[in-house]
Formats: structure tokens, sequence, C-alpha cells
């Protein structure tokens, strides 16, 4: 599966208003799904206890007002006018304001950096110069990068948000789909009632994981769709209610009315901003999923369609509610009693599948921020499955889905209410959001390089009025808020302890390469027998030699004739250009066949399939020997500072004018191809599997050495690929403390083997694989 040549499309392309209104109307389903479906729980969650409704109004004009402000100020000015520009090329959420930071002030948590890595195209945005202009900038810079404590900080915040992403995408689902299947209480008792709300529920959630591994892409047409007529019935509801109950209830936006709700309601009013705070639930989605549209889609989608759809939809709830005030039962207050008797059912339909695209949105974007984790390596390692060959970033994760089913579905028959849902699932929002907050002020400085007294301003004024709403959410700790304080912590705890075990593995490897030296010192031939084919041999490292090859030749001394050092790395950026992909170098001299290959991927970026991988892996390294860049040929000390000298290379697709290659079975191989090229072909041997061939541009000639490796490099290809891959089991050394043991002994160990092997993206042929057990004591 190679997606990459439709994902550098959509940088280049010139977005028309056709272009910009088309992925507008899509944004509905992916962005504003879960958003659009507050309406449904936030007056029922607010009512539920803390406050009572009252023939003089005072509380839902209150109530409507902190709706509207907080729709407002948080949604709309914060995220469509502040946050939405602090993309990172194009996308959005936690990582990439973290990957922004990262890179602007080398406070990285990748180990394997090189400096290489800095030339990249993405890792510069709009030219922008990594150097702080302001005084406090340079100031805030310099010790941000002189102090690891700061690092691991920022570090730990991000993860926390992340933490956080992932507890939303456990009680969303469930709060979503049970408040929307809760319009069935008006259709039968209440004694019946609580014996369907719930199995109803289970039923949708169990049907909408199961049907995750087919992939958005099938039924994402119809999530635009569904929203959009979800959004037009709620306003056209709202407007009527308004019309119809109570034409003045707009008087309630006046900010007095949050003062003389607050005035009336002392200790119970500021309680219930938990349930308030729900009207902005789904807002962070705007930014996290900014990858898949563009700035300028989703503002219009939100300031033309959403904002508007929704405060008439509240306004609706408040006009009726304000004509209504005696209580039959207690679930009276919610949205479905607001909906005339005649559309219930056809509402509570398309309220079902509103709740599930908006459910469908938040569990893609789990797995989508789980990918960034892992990529970044903070996470362990999980299957990722890409279910559209066409559409970039629909993945699939089978661990996580099952795991996010178990959880939504234990919330929901363990809490069987939406008061306690709520709680929890605006502690987990309101988190996020003052995370991005945090983490947006020192973008500001650092990378906007504007003013101290901007950041300060904006974490002040919109830090303030998330710390508010996060008080009345963490003040219902026992009513539900543990929730996702519970679940953050068991996956931070899981992120940090992987964190740790592999920067301390990457340590222990460092500390114990092998000099280039030692493997000069063996000679021409290097004292051992080199056997056909081609043998890959993985490693975290970028430079040296890593300790598992001297464990391997001790123990076997042969080994084949191209020995390639392959590091598969990540780096801070979204995507990697295909022509940025490799960087190639010779370890030793030329005759020696040893190269070293770093391929570079974005923690957005689809790893390729094992067949496409193995053919840009040797024509990348073809194309390095054509291009003539070599080792000197005598041992020295230049030889010694030459493994630092990597070349760039792209992919196959990316480099048409360079070394191509293609494989042929043996009884079908063709005349040469056309004059301008000229084709080296592989020497026959004794029943081969597949003609090995690069085709090779006639202009620059390349010299006869080059030449004699190109074609030695044929050969080897013929003979086929092994992959010899390290096996290591990680130890606390001794003297270690107690803490150290129990993470490194216990708390790493059990999740390396629980995870998938380093080299999963490659999909490694067992019958081609040759493991090498080593024990690191770290």
């Amino acid at each position: 599966m190679d997606l990459e040549t439709g994902v550098y499309q959509n940088y280049v392309k010139k977005e028309s208003w056709r272009t910009v209104l088309t992925l507008a109307y899509q944004s509905l389903g992916v962005v504003y799904g879960d958003l659009s479906t507050s309406p449904l729980y936030v007056y029922k969650s607010t009512f539920e206890e803390d406050i009572q409704h009252s023939e003089t109004n005072e509380e839902i004009y209150g109530v409507l007002s902190f709706v509207f402000w907080t729709l407002t100020l948080v949604p709309l000015l914060k995220y469509v006018f502040i946050v939405l520009k602090a993309d990172d090329n194009g996308e959005g959420g936690t990582f990439a304001l973290y990957s922004l930071l990262s890179r602007h002030a080398r406070v990285n948590s990748l180990p394997n950096c090189q400096l290489a890595d800095e030339e990249l195209i993405e890792y510069k945005k709009d030219g922008i110069s990594l150097a702080p202009k302001s005084s406090f900038g340079s100031t805030l810079k310099s010790t941000l990068e002189k102090h690891r404590v700061l690092q691991r900080f920022l570090l730990v915040l991000a993860l926390i948000g992340t933490c956080m992403v992932i507890g939303d995408g456990v009680l969303t689902p469930a709060i979503s789909v049970f408040s929307a299947a809760s319009g069935l209480e008006l259709s039968m008792s209440k004694e019946h009632h609580k014996y369907v709300e719930v199995p109803v529920t289970c039923i949708i959630l169990i049907g909408l994981f199961a049907l995750q591994h087919y992939g958005t892409h099938r039924v994402g047409f119809l999530f635009a769709p569904v929203v959009l007529i979800w959004l037009l019935c709620i306003s056209a509801i709202g407007l009527f209610n308004i019309i119809h109950w109570n034409p003045h209830v707009y008087q309630a936006l006046s900010p007095y009315y949050m003062y003389n709700f607050l005035r009336k309601t002392q200790s119970g009013g500021w309680m219930s901003l938990g349930g308030i705070l729900l009207c902005i639930t789904g807002s962070e989605a705007m930014f996290a999923d900014l990858g898949h549209f563009s700035q300028l889609s989703i503002k219009i989608a939100f300031t033309s369609l959403v904002y508007p759809s929704l405060i008439l939809a509240y306004m609706g709830q408040a006009a009726y509610l304000s004509q209504h005030h005696i209580i039959e039962s207690d679930y009276r207050i919610g949205f479905y009693v607001s909906v005339p008797e005649k559309l219930r059912w056809p509402v509570l339909v398309i309220a079902i599948l509103a709740a599930v695209v908006g459910s469908q949105a938040i569990i893609t974007g789990t797995f989508s921020i789980i990918k960034q984790c892992s990529s970044l390596g903070c996470f362990p390692r999980v299957k990722i499955v890409h279910t559209s060959s066409k559409i970039h970033g629909q993945i699939y994760i089978p661990e996580i889905n099952w795991l996010l089913m178990i959880l939504c579905l234990a919330v929901t028959v363990g809490f069987r209410d939406t008061r306690r849902m709520g709680n929890a699932s605006g502690l987990a929002v309101i988190t996020v959001m003052l995370v991005t907050t945090c983490l947006m002020s020192l973008v500001i400085v650092l990378c906007w390089q504007k003013s101290v007294f901007f950041a300060i301003g904006f974490i002040f004024f919109f830090g303030t009025i998330e710390a508010v709403y996060f008080t009345a959410a963490l003040i219902k700790f026992r009513e539900g808020a543990w929730v996702p304080i519970a679940l953050a912590f068991i996956f931070l705890i899981i992120m940090c302890v992987w964190h740790y075990g592999t920067l301390k593995k990457y340590e222990f490897d460092v500390q114990n390469k092998v000099s280039i030296n030692w493997l000069l010192s063996l000679g021409p031939s290097l004292g051992i027998v080199r056997v056909r084919g081609i043998g890959l041999i993985h490693t975290e490292l970028v430079s040296g030699i890593p300790a598992i090859f001297s464990h391997f030749v001790t123990n076997l001394p042969a080994f084949h004739q191209v020995l390639v050092f392959l590091c598969i790395k990540s780096v801070p950026v979204p995507h990697v250009r295909p022509e940025e992909r490799f960087l190639v170098g010779h370890i030793g001299p030329r005759e020696y066949r040893i190269y070293r290959c770093i391929v570079r991927y974005g923690y957005h970026d689809v790893h390729k399939d094992d067949m496409a991988f193995e053919k840009d892996l040797v024509c990348s390294i073809a194309e390095f020997i054509r291009s003539g860049i070599v080792a000197p040929g005598s041992v020295n000390d230049d030889v010694v500072k030459d493994e630092d000298k990597m070349t760039v290379v792209g992919t196959c697709s990316s480099h048409t004018e360079g070394v191509q290659m293609s494989e042929d079975d043996a009884g079908n191989i063709e005349a040469a191809g056309p004059s301008e090229v000229k084709e080296i072909w592989s020497p026959p041997v004794n029943k081969p599997r597949k003609r090995v061939r690069f085709v090779v541009p006639e202009s620059p000639e390349i010299e006869c050495g080059a030449r004699e490796e190109l074609q030695e490099l044929m050969e080897a290809r013929e003979a086929g690929i092994a992959y010899i891959l390290g096996h290591s089991y990680v130890k606390a050394k001794q003297g270690s403390s107690l803490m150290k043991k129990l993470v490194i002994n216990f708390g790493y160990e059990f999740l390396r083997r629980n995870s998938r092997a380093s080299t999963y993206a490659l999909s490694v042929p067992h019958a081609s694989t040759l493991e090498v057990g080593m024990v690191y004591h770290v």
C-alpha cells in the first residue's frame, strides 16, 4: 500500500472555492459529529441534581447564557480564530503542538535525531527561522534546552492530553449513544424503559466497534448527510420552539443572566457548570482532525452552519422549558421533551445515527493519536491496519478497538445514567483543552515569535475560563469524574514506562556500539566468509555498528556479500516526502560492500509493505552507488569520519530519472529497453526464481567501479534478502534501585513481550528471518 502520492498532492493543490466548500461539507461528518449531538444531554446533565428549574426561569436563562458564551469563546474564538493556525504542516492535535515545540526548542523525546533531519522540507514551516526574535523567547528556548526536567514536564503534559483523548474515546460513544437512545423514555413507562435503554445502547455500541475493521470509507459518504440532516433538524425544531413558546428568549444571551444565575444558585450553580461544559465536547476535534481538511473549510462549516444550528437548538430548548415548569417525572428535562410529539420517532432515529457518526469520529481520532504516540516512542507498538488504499489516515488498531469497546460497555452498564457519564466526559474534555491552552502559549512565543504579553493574555483569558469548568468537573470526582482520571493514570503509566525503557535500551545500544575501526581491522576480506545475498541488519542506531552484529559475527563468522545496516526511525514532522525518505552511506571502503540506510517516517506516514519496501531500499542503494559518492579506499581517520556522511535518496517513484529496478521470471526476460537507458543484467545462476535488472540513465556515464558495485548488488538481490533481527531481553543492571527494577524487569518487559516487534511494518517473511538474542543490562 502506497499512499505517498496522494498525501503530497494535498500540499501542492490549489484550493478552489468548490474544493473548500466540498471539504467543509465533508467535515460535518468527521469533525462535528460529537459537537452537534451535545444538545441531547447538556440540559439534562445540568438540571440533574445541583439546580432546579423554577417558575422565575432564572436558572434556565442563566444556563442558556452560559452555553451561548461558552460556545462563542471556546470553539469559535479560541479554536476557529487562534488554535487552528498552529498547525504542524497541515496536521493538528496535541502531538502536533508538541512536535512544533520540539523542533523549535530542541526538546524532542526521540533519541536518534540527526542534524540531517533538520534539513527536511517539512521541518521548517513556511521558512520561519527556528531562533526566536524576542529576548524572552530566546531565554525560554535556552532554558527548555538546558533543563531535562522541563523537557520531561513538557512531554508528560502532552501525554496527559493524549491520555484524556483516549479516555474521551471511551466516554463519548457511551454518553452519545445512551442519550440518543433515551428518547425511548417518552414512549414507555419508566419501569419498562430502564430495562430497554441500556441493552439497546450496548447493542448499538457492539455493532459500532465490530464494524471498525471495515473502515469508515465504506460508509463515510453517509456521515456528512446524517450530521447535516441532524443540524437542520435541531435548528428547525429550535426555531419553531422559539417562535411558538417564547420569542423573547434571545434576551437570555446577555451576560447579566450568568451573574443572576450564580447569585441565586451559588454553590449549586457552580457545580452545575460540569453539565454546561458538555456543550463544547467535541470542539478539540476541529483541531485534531485538521489534517484531513483545511483551516478554511473547518472555519466555514463551523461559523456558517454548526454554530448557528447549536445556538438555535439550545435557545429552542430553553424557550420550551421556560413555559413548562410542572415536572411530571424526573426525566422530563431533556432534549426529546421539547420535540413536537409527531416528530419524536423520526428525530430519535436521526439522533441515534448522528450519535453513531459522532462516536465513529472520536474512535478514529483515538486510533490516530495512538499511532502518533507509537511513532514517537511513547506507546507500545501495536498492529495498525490501513483500511483504505486511497484515503490517507483511515486506520484501524484491533487491540485498541476491542479495549475501547470493553471499557465503553463497562461505563454504560456501570453508570446507566447521563449524569455520571457527563461528569466523566466533561473532565476529560476540559483537561485536553487546558493542555492545549498551555502548549499554545509556548507556541505563541517560540514558534510564532509573538510578544510574551500576547501569550500571557491567551493563557490567562482562556485558562481562567477552562480552570473554572475544570474545578466544577473535578468536584464530581466521586460521581463519575474518577473514570477519566483512572483511565488517564493507567495509560500514562504505560506510556511513561515504555518511553523510559525505550530510552534506556537505546542508551545501552549507543554505549556498546562497535567502532568502525574494529570492522576495518579485519582487513579487506574481513577475515570471514561472505555468502551470496543481502543481509539486512535492523538497528536503532544512526551511527556506529550495533553490538548485535559483533555478537553475531563472534558466534558465526560469516555474513552476506552485501550488508545493510537498516534503521527505521520517526522524525517529529507529520510527513516525510518520498524524495527525502532514505539516507544512504558507505561503512568502510567501497569494496567491503557495507552500507548504512536510514529510513525516515513522519508520525502520520504510512509504512510500506515488505515487497514495495525491499524494492525501494535496493533502488535507493543503487541510486546512491550511481551518484558516485563513495568512501575513500584506504583505512585511515577519513574513513571513520566518512561514516557520518549520508546522502539523501528518494523512493523509486520520486526519482524517475534515476536507477529503476525490475524483476522478471527467468523464462520471461524481455529484450533491452529504450535506447536512452542502459540495462545492467545479473548473470544466470542455477534455477533462478527472479531475474533482476537495473535500468541506469545513459547520462552521466558511471565509472567502472560503480558499475561493478551495481552488478554485485544485483547478484545479491537475486539471491535474496535475509533479515537479521535483534531479540533483546532488557534487565535492570546490578545496583539499580527497586523502582527501576520494577519498571524495567516487570513493567517494560511485560509491555515488550505483549507488543508488536519493532520491524512489524516490514512484514518480514519468517523464512528469511534470523534472530540474534542479547541481554541488555540497563
